[in-house]
């Protein structure tokens, strides 16, 4: 399986801003957790620590278990008038809620 992930030109900006204010060793880590409203949740955090099974996308980790719920995904930052906020648009993903973080495979 081909690990792919696709990152906006605002989600990479984001991400690139956001790592340089924490520090020069900080990664910007996806991950999938069980929970939420639909089963899967999607969570956004900091990390300077990259694990044996994690994945780098130049500065964004995502570890093994969650790449293979988030495959083929694209990422995106998207500015609206209520806030901010990576979005993940999954293929796989057969529904979610409308928060857009919680999602069923």
């Amino acid at each position: 399986m081909t690990n792919k992930i696709e990152f906006t030109i605002e989600a990479k900006e984001q991400i690139a801003i956001i790592t340089s204010e924490q520090n020069k060793d900080c990664y910007f880590r996806i991950s999938v957790q069980g929970g939420g409203c639909s089963g899967f949740k999607y969570n956004f955090s900091f990390d300077e620590k990259i694990e044996k099974d994690d994945i780098i996308f130049n500065k964004t980790v995502i570890d093994n278990s969650s790449l293979k719920i988030i495959n083929g995904s694209i990422v995106d930052y998207k500015k609206e008038m209520i806030g901010s906020s990576f979005v993940i648009k999954n293929p796989q993903a057969a529904s979610s809620c409308g928060c857009g973080l919680s999602f069923s495979v």
